[in-house]
């Protein structure tokens, strides 16, 4: 899976299971501040999915095989949820993967949560 420049480390972060675009163009979704109408509605559009932690770093889930697989089915159940994942995490100018070992909600973080 690894290229000999691949900047890879085992991790684990924590924050937001959702779209992409939301966080991208509206810096008023965070990881603990989202409108859960938007999320679903751009999710059902075919949004990639993405983990949004409270830094604001994006990682962007992959498959831990070349070609690489759809992860999206795995994650359908976290959207919307702050989570915990592990994983292989993979770096390359400033855009952030993992390869998701294990994930569980963190019920225990507080969202403000708009528009269900």
């Amino acid at each position: 899976m690894a290229g000999d420049r691949a900047n890879a480390s085992k991790a684990t972060i924590e924050g937001l299971v959702r779209d992409v675009a939301c966080p991208i163009q509206n810096l008023d979704g965070t990881a603990t501040n989202l409108s859960l109408k938007c999320v679903r509605e751009c999710v059902r559009g075919g949004s990639p999915l993405v983990i949004l932690t409270k830094d604001g770093d994006l990682y962007f889930p992959i498959s831990d095989k070349m070609p690489d697989t759809d992860q999206r089915q795995e994650l359908m159940p976290f959207v919307g949820k702050y989570v915990r994942a592990s994983g292989t995490v993979f770096e390359r100018t400033g855009t952030h993967a993992i390869v998701i070992t294990e994930i569980k909600e963190m019920k225990e973080i507080h969202l403000t949560i708009e528009g269900q």
